[in-house]
């Protein structure tokens, strides 16, 4: 165990109900939900705090916060161009950072 702080990737959880939407999407969807968990775990920042930190995603993803005053809050990855998204909030503790997905939809 090391004091210093972890980087990427992420430990990602889903929360039942995430999962459970997860699993009742169509095989196409749920690759787009996978490639955009695999974006955010691997994120050096999965806040993607700053100036244009999330032009690197790939076409058709961007992040913001749920609330504009609460920047360490619940964020939302948006992929599949808004058709889709991950509601998140990351917790960045020094032995176990860990993203927590909230929400899955897709439509």
């Amino acid at each position: 165990m090391t004091d210093d702080f972890m980087g990427p990737p992420w430990q990602a959880d889903w929360t039942k109900a995430a999962e459970d939407n997860r699993a009742g999407l169509p095989a196409t969807a749920r690759t787009l939900v996978d490639a955009a968990r695999a974006e955010l775990v691997t994120a050096p920042d999965p806040y993607f705090r700053g100036i244009d930190t999330d032009r690197d995603l790939p076409a058709g993803m961007s992040v913001e916060p749920v609330q504009s005053t609460r920047p360490a809050g619940a964020h939302v990855l948006y992929f599949d161009y808004g058709r889709g998204w991950l509601r998140y909030y990351f917790t960045p503790r020094t032995t176990d950072p860990q993203i927590v997905i909230d929400q899955c939809v897709w439509q």
